[in-house]
């Protein structure tokens, strides 16, 4: 079987500290592409993810990852939007490590590229379990698992 080819070009737009090594990136990505793709991967800072935001969805607000398809044939082209201020609550919010979440958010956003969604419950299961099995193959702990309590060592929800 071979591995699709995926072009990946990184831009760093947000002066943030800690934004993993591009190898990492790069080896997130192409976990999570099942097709030749080429595609643009840009860490940015508050006002732009919210600028973006704002302008291609309408909603007033930074979000963590925004996915923008151009073209869904072969090869797949797109960009993939990060912002590194909310993405750092987040983790931080999650008791998960930044990396774990960066990674997270690479391979969603890859996904919905792929034509995956989350708008019904059936779509957010298959997306989540394929998000999953392609993160428990790079180390990564199942981002939709309840952080374990530091005092206890149980499960609580958020």
């Amino acid at each position: 079987m071979s591995v699709p080819r995926l072009e990946l070009a990184i831009q760093r737009a947000s002066r943030a500290a800690h934004i993993p090594a591009d190898a990492r990136l790069r080896a997130w990505a192409k976990a999570a592409v099942a097709r030749r793709a080429v595609v643009t991967l840009r860490y940015v800072a508050e006002a732009e993810a919210r600028r973006l935001n704002r302008d291609f969805r309408g909603k007033d607000y930074a979000t963590n990852v925004l996915t923008f398809v151009y073209d869904d044939v072969v090869p797949l082209t797109g960009d993939l939007v990060l912002c590194v201020p909310v993405l750092r609550r987040e983790a931080k919010d999650q008791r998960k490590t930044l990396a774990d979440h960066c990674a997270h958010l690479v391979v969603h956003g890859m996904l919905h590229l792929q034509g995956y969604d989350h708008d019904t419950t059936r779509a957010a299961r298959t997306m989540e379990a394929r998000e999953t099995a392609i993160l428990a193959r790079l180390s990564v702990p199942d981002p939709y698992a309840p952080p374990q309590s530091a005092a206890s060592g149980s499960r609580r929800r958020t």
